[in-house]
């Protein structure tokens, strides 16, 4: 008699049935809790951002051209768009409720088209306001907030604003739309306005791009002026946005970064003083 050719299945054991079920379960109440955990620390931030545009008082500044200080000015002055951008308003923001709530306020950023429009935090490092909101409360999402090397009203060569790059667009997350055609096609949006308790700031951008999470691009300060002309080329190299703004070693730079993902990549803008004045 001869032996059949078709073997007998095994049975899995129990144990590893029992394992495998509770690795996933494990793995499910992670996935939950992280995602509740995320929910709730986005709730937080909405509903903080509505606290302050209630108490806030934001306005456009029209400043008569004699009043203006422009910066660093190109002779061409019909080649340039620079002339163009210095003829839009300032962003007047009134301080005082900002302050009240955290003396750690420098400042408030507005970014045309995005929902970047925050008041701008700073400490003594670069890692309170990371998990920590407006109010220092802990959350992951973190605030807006200036380098610690860096001063609003006495601007390195090299200015650094940091936030999260948020799911739901929130704190730096819509900073990504810097990098579709729709933004970038808008000549209105090359502009960042940022405001002090003593002085109303407008920047051109000059260099958008993705990269590597990397210490080169936030270089707050250059030793000798021939390593900030190389980076300034080094900058605009990497641009992807369509526009070809003039950079001297002269100029005040202002540099945007935030997270594009979980795998180390950043999206970064830059942008050069153009115009200030001092505020009343």
């Amino acid at each position: 008699m001869k032996k059949s050719k078709l073997k007998q299945k095994k049975k899995v054991p129990l144990w590893v049935i029992i394992t495998l079920f509770l690795l996933f379960f494990v793995i499910l109440v992670i996935g939950l809790f992280l995602f509740y955990d995320w929910r709730k620390d986005n709730r937080e931030i909405k509903k903080l951002n509505k606290v302050l545009d209630e108490i806030v008082t934001i306005e456009d500044k029209e400043v008569p051209v004699e009043e203006t200080q422009f910066v660093n000015p190109p002779v061409e002055e019909k080649e340039s768009d620079y002339w163009y951008y210095v003829h839009l308003p300032f962003k007047e923001v009134d301080f005082t409720s900002l302050l009240d709530r955290n003396k750690d306020t420098v400042g408030y950023i507005h970014m045309e088209n995005t929902n970047i429009n925050y008041p701008i935090v700073s400490s003594g490092d670069n890692e309170y306001y990371l998990n920590h909101d407006f109010n220092k409360k802990s959350n992951k999402a973190g605030w807006i907030f200036l380098d610690y090397r860096n001063n609003l009203d006495n601007l390195s060569d090299n200015t650094v604003i940091y936030g999260h790059g948020r799911i739901d667009n929130t704190l730096f997350g819509s900073l990504k739309k810097v990098l579709t055609n729709n933004w970038q096609k808008n000549k209105e949006n090359y502009v960042i306005r940022i405001s002090t308790p003593k002085e109303n700031m407008l920047f051109q951008i000059f260099s958008v791009y993705t990269i590597d999470a990397e210490s080169y691009y936030i270089t707050t300060n250059f030793v000798r002026p021939e390593r900030k002309i190389k980076w300034i080329e080094d900058m605009k190299e990497r641009n992807i946005a369509p526009t070809d703004t003039e950079v001297s070693v002269e100029d005040k730079i202002l540099t945007l970064s935030t997270c594009q993902n979980n795998n180390g990549k950043r999206i970064v803008v830059h942008a050069k003083l153009i115009k200030k004045e001092t505020r009343s």
